[in-house]
């Protein structure tokens, strides 16, 4: 399901009658009427909902903006910026080499900004005695090598795996972080957006999934995670993740056309800004180290 947020400026008001006036901005002398900058941003969905906050204070600031958020996946934003159809492409992978063919061949000439740091939390239903698997584990999960739970310490019960779709950064994250690159197995139940694995997981006794962060609910329980073979397992949490102790942690992008640095710049700064990464932490993501 793609989530759609439109956050306007809301009220100009024009001198002569005090209306309130969604598309230009008029000063007393009638003359000096200024457009209003709109930014339209789209892509992953891990990223939405911090863009969506950022934008929400941003323009208690600036009403002269006007910015849509949607998502989408990394992979519909990355194509909407070839497409020319946003301004933004938010995303929670780095380029393909192909997509950087595709630009090159649009003269787009992009630039990355990362905006904040994510950790990729593994959840399981709240009924699942289970709190801890290693990477070797995870990988036969997701691969479909390892079907039940009593395989890894849980009960004799069938894993129901969900993932999110192929166009999602999260998707590659996951494959190449933590299956080895191996692909999914075919049995894995690929959803169209993080909220719609919370849930899925929330509801599902034998199911397991992954989301960002500030995703994660009480409805669901995430499971400490070990990268050397059982030796130590951490949970993920912000400050896991800014430590390093965290493995499953990763960037989160905004990509734009060099060519509209200059109307995109103000909002992207506002997030690199110290008010904008309190609400990248507010939010539950990891904010930059400065």
């Amino acid at each position: 399901m793609k989530t759609i947020v439109n956050l306007f400026a809301i009220f100009f008001l024009v001198s002569c009658g005090g209306k309130p006036n969604s598309t230009v901005q008029t000063t007393a002398s009638h003359t000096n009427v200024k457009q209003k900058v709109s930014v339209s941003i789209k892509g992953s969905d891990t990223v939405l909902p911090l863009a969506q906050m950022e934008a929400e204070e941003y323009l208690k600031e600036h009403q002269e903006a006007e910015i849509t958020v949607t998502g989408g996946g990394s992979g519909v934003g990355i194509t909407s910026l070839k497409d020319g159809t946003t301004d933004i492409a938010m995303s929670s992978r780095a380029l393909k080499a192909e997509e950087k063919i595709d630009y090159k061949k649009k003269g787009i000439v992009s630039k990355k900004v990362i905006i904040a740091n994510d950790a990729l939390a593994v959840i399981v239903n709240s009924g699942n005695k289970v709190d801890k698997l290693t990477r070797e584990q995870l990988e036969k999960i997701f691969t479909g090598d390892i079907t039940n739970w009593k395989k890894v310490g849980g009960a004799d019960m069938k894993i129901v795996v969900y993932a999110r779709e192929s166009s999602s950064g999260t998707y590659d994250f996951f494959k190449e972080h933590v299956m080895d690159k191996k692909n999914y197995a075919t049995s894995v139940l690929n959803m169209p957006a993080t909220g719609a694995i919370v849930e899925s997981v929330a509801k599902t006794k034998g199911a397991i999934g992954y989301v960002g962060l500030a995703y994660e609910t009480k409805e669901v329980k995430p499971i400490a995670v070990s990268y050397n073979q059982g030796k130590t397992y951490v949970i993920p949490s912000i400050m896991a993740a800014q430590e390093g102790t965290y493995p499953i942690a990763r960037p989160l992008y905004f990509y734009y056309d060099n060519s509209k640095e200059s109307k995109v710049k103000p909002f992207v700064d506002y997030i690199l800004s110290e008010k904008g990464q309190q609400i990248v932490n507010a939010v539950g993501y990891v904010p930059l180290k400065k």
